[in-house]
């Protein structure tokens, strides 16, 4: 009786496993059928210039807002002292590498100087070969003729940091060393991640108006999840036999901190530095749609004005940076590791060298701080220009010469696939596209999955803005559905070749160092001002992510399980098809999971090269000040979006390793 209770209860999850894609067919095909005796009913569509009720009440809270931010003890003692902080912060950072300073004509430390600087940390703390990637990287911002631009991004960048990490690091302490706190804080930072960069601009701005400051404060909440949540991992992984050890030694709480788990977590805790750092120059370049300045308001107004060459000159520049920052914080990463293993004494050597450096770079900022020519950067960007008329040119003959190809493309795709799907989501009643959502996520993910789905249903009808909503899901499912395409062919590759895993992987890791808006500038040159430029974008943006971990998983099936099916006379495509991508479903579902996520936020920056929907609500907020209530409301239906897609497919990826 009890072999027999446990064969039917090992059964019964393979049935449901094997029932889930009739029931999702079966949900679809009904759909179907009622979309074709409801079509055009109960849509809730909403021109680009009408409001409602909720829109209208938000701009006059804005408007009260601003009329009392001056008297209101709130405002007052709280968020303007904030902002007045962070204002002096970013003010002295500026006036010290790229703003004139009282009756100077140039910054405190000239081109020469923050070179110096740079090529010196990169030196101390990686190795000669990163100084020189950096040394070149900075001098080529120079040579582009956007020195000042690129030192106002780095100076906002350096700001939000800093912030970050004073509040992320001790916060991921607190969690690694405490399972409540820890318990407490995942949620938050789970949701705060899955959010897109585009959502926290609006209600931010509402609070602390638009400028630098209001750039860095927004950067600092986008770019401290990842410093608290990797320091709190580094914590817990310090083994507990050492942490006994110490114990039995009679140490304190607190010298246990200092003295064993921070050394032995900083390898790890220099890792969240650099994520830390590449998610603070994403969030800098987006945040030139509240008036930052520095090269994402470079590349926004040139987006705007569909000027290729001078936002891909200005692309460029923000990819430079990402490179140089990305590579000096690995390498502080490894040389960290390398110090804890090597010998004091062979380590014993640098110790005049940098002395040496330091008193050589304490030369040149002298010289950059006194002489001219050392202050500001030498030229007329004759690169830059080089670069952008080579890019303007390039356009242009793609345009001429390759458009029936991308044109074609295009419309394939346009018309075979997302016109059909968007016209079912927008043009169903609203009430039956929430219970299909429902009813996938309740299929797919379960019970609390399905409760979250119908929340975020019923708070996307309350945004006003359900008809762009269901936009920006059609988009971003096309999108994905390529995305997992793409993951799939590339990943199963990857999984199965260990020489293709090392020649594409470097390039992987390189496309994910790259802001979003970077990604828009040769897709616009490709495909003109259309939402497929968005889709394209945002599949190019999150296909790395998707490849990478699906190739982990496929590389995760034990080898004897591939030569048993080898052995029983599988060919490759059954190997793969029959045994690796079904022993990596759940790589497959997180790989989704991600891959919604990024493009989610992809598609809403796409907004600005003619994708509507949400993202043209959002900027639209920013630009007109009739619109700001439609456009914080765009927001909120982007997070919603964000968390429905995020609950289910991490439900389904939980149900699917069960």
């Amino acid at each position: 009786m009890a072999v027999a209770a446990d064969a039917t209860a090992s059964v019964t999850p393979l049935r449901e496993k094997a029932s889930r894609p009739r029931v999702v067919a079966a949900v679809l095909v009904g759909w179907l059928v009622l979309f074709a005796v409801l079509r055009g009913r109960q849509t809730l569509t909403l021109a680009a210039a009408d409001l409602t009720g909720l829109h209208r009440w938000l701009n006059d809270v804005n408007d009260t807002i601003g009329a009392n931010r001056n008297s209101n003890p709130l405002f007052l003692y709280f968020f303007n002292e904030i902002r007045l902080a962070i204002d002096q912060l970013v003010t002295f950072v500026q006036q010290l590498i790229s703003q004139p300073v009282g009756a100077r004509p140039v910054p405190q430390i000239g081109w020469l100087g923050v070179v110096g600087i740079t090529g010196y940390a990169s030196w101390a703390v990686g190795n000669w070969r990163v100084a020189l990637l950096a040394v070149a990287g900075f001098t080529f911002f120079g040579l582009q003729g956007l020195w000042q631009e690129s030192m106002d991004t780095l100076a906002l960048t350096l700001s939000a940091v800093l912030v970050a990490l004073l509040i992320g690091i001790p916060l991921g302490v607190w969690a690694g060393l405490s399972d409540r706190f820890n318990r407490i804080m995942t949620p938050f930072l789970d949701f705060m991640q899955t959010m897109p960069t585009f959502v926290y601009l609006a209600p931010l701005t509402l609070i602390f108006l638009i400028g630098g400051a209001s750039a860095v404060i927004t950067t600092v909440i986008y770019a401290a999840p990842p410093a608290i949540r990797i320091t709190a991992h580094a914590i817990r992984s310090v083994p507990e036999t050492t942490v006994e050890a110490a114990d039995s030694l009679g140490t304190t709480r607190g010298q246990q901190l200092v003295k064993v788990l921070l050394p032995m977590s900083r390898r790890t805790v220099v890792m969240g530095v650099n994520q830390t750092i590449m998610a603070a120059l994403a969030m800098v370049t987006i945040a030139a749609l509240i008036d930052a300045p520095g090269l994402g308001k470079t590349v926004v107004q040139a987006l705007q004005s569909l000027d290729v060459g001078t936002a891909f000159n200005a692309g460029l520049a923000i990819v430079v940076m990402a490179i140089v920052l990305d590579r000096v914080t690995t390498a502080a990463a490894a040389r960290t590791e390398t110090a804890r293993r090597t010998d004091a004494r062979l380590l014993r050597w640098r110790r005049p060298l940098l002395a040496a450096g330091a008193i050589g770079l304490g030369f040149v900022i002298y010289v950059s701080h006194t002489y001219l020519w050392a202050a500001q950067f030498p030229g007329s960007g004759a690169v830059g220009s080089h670069i952008a008329s080579a890019a303007d040119t390039t356009t242009g003959w793609l345009q001429n010469h390759v458009s029936g190809l991308t044109n074609g493309l295009r419309n394939v795709l346009t018309n075979g696939l997302l016109n059909p799907f968007q016209t079912l989501l927008t043009d169903s009643p609203w009430w039956l596209v929430g219970i299909v959502l429902v009813a996938l996520a309740l299929v797919l993910g379960g019970r609390w999955a399905a409760v979250t789905a119908a929340g975020c249903v019923g708070l996307l009808v309350g945004t006003g803005v359900w008809s762009d909503s269901m936009t920006t899901l059609a988009s971003t499912a096309v999108a994905t559905v390529l995305v997992m395409l793409l993951g799939v062919v590339f990943g199963v590759w990857m999984g199965r070749s260990a020489l293709v895993d090392r020649v594409v992987r470097p390039t992987l890791d390189a496309a994910q160092v790259m802001p979003p808006f970077v990604y828009l500038v040769p897709f616009l040159a490709l495909f003109g001002a259309t939402r497929f430029t968005a889709i394209v974008a945002a599949v190019v943006y999150a296909a790395p992510v998707a490849v990478k971990i699906i190739a982990d998983g496929v590389r995760n099936v034990p080898a004897t399980t591939v030569e048993a099916a080898t052995s029983a006379g599988c060919n490759t495509w059954q190997i793969i098809t029959k045994v690796q991508l079904p022993m990596a479903r759940s790589a497959l579902t997180l790989a989704t999971n991600q891959g919604l996520i990024y493009v989610l936020s992809m598609v809403v920056v796409g907004g600005l090269v003619g994708a509507g929907a949400l993202g043209y609500d959002v900027v639209a907020g920013f630009s007109q000040g009739q619109l700001y209530g439609k456009g914080l409301a765009a927001g909120l239906a982007i997070v919603l979006l964000g968390v429905m897609f995020d609950r289910i497919t991490q439900a389904a990826a939980r149900r699917t390793r069960a």
